[in-house]
């Protein structure tokens, strides 16, 4: 046990240390660390490559669907209150997740339109990797999804999105 105690103060003397020579650094650090922290879980969703898109990173399946349906809901003007709930409580009961899960994918999703540059770009991209990740064993679930989002009201804009998906899939 006191050897233990002796290691630990010694860190602890050394790290005291190095802040007290070095304060910016030590500020920068903290700052990293805090940063690291509130990002991890949003670093467990989709693995980072280098000099890739971050949607060519997404490694489940539920969060390409939630991204796909953000975009597809923002394509011809701002979602409203009732069709983001609307989206929400799918996400829940659908994708089968609780409620900081669905939250979770939303942020995630959002971020994820806007590395992609807005709605409409973002769907052909995340439909492609959607396709890649779990192939045609995911189309059935977006439709779904898709259609209780729109109820039968679609834009010009949303069939456009519409081909492009079937076009991702290779659907006729």
């Amino acid at each position: 046990m006191p050897i233990i105690l002796l290691v630990l103060t010694a860190i602890g003397g050394a790290i005291w240390w190095w802040a007290r020579n070095n304060p910016r650094d030590a500020i920068h650090a903290a700052q990293d660390v805090a940063t690291t922290l509130k990002n991890a879980p949003r670093k467990l969703a989709f693995r980072r490559q280098m000099n890739a898109h971050p949607v060519e990173g997404i490694d489940d399946a539920r969060i390409a669907i939630c991204a796909i349906a953000q975009a597809f809901i923002e394509l011809d003007d701002l979602p409203t209150k009732d069709q983001r709930q609307r989206l929400h409580l799918m996400l829940r009961t659908k994708l089968r997740c609780d409620d900081s899960e669905a939250e979770e994918m939303e942020v995630l999703g959002r971020w994820l339109l806007t590395q992609c540059n807005g709605a409409k770009p973002a769907i052909p991209r995340l439909s492609r990797r959607l396709n890649k990740i779990e192939g045609d064993a995911s189309w059935d679930l977006l439709q779904d999804i898709l259609a209780e989002l729109v109820e039968d009201n679609l834009s010009q804009g949303q069939t456009d999105a519409i081909e492009d998906i079937r076009l991702a899939f290779r659907k006729k």
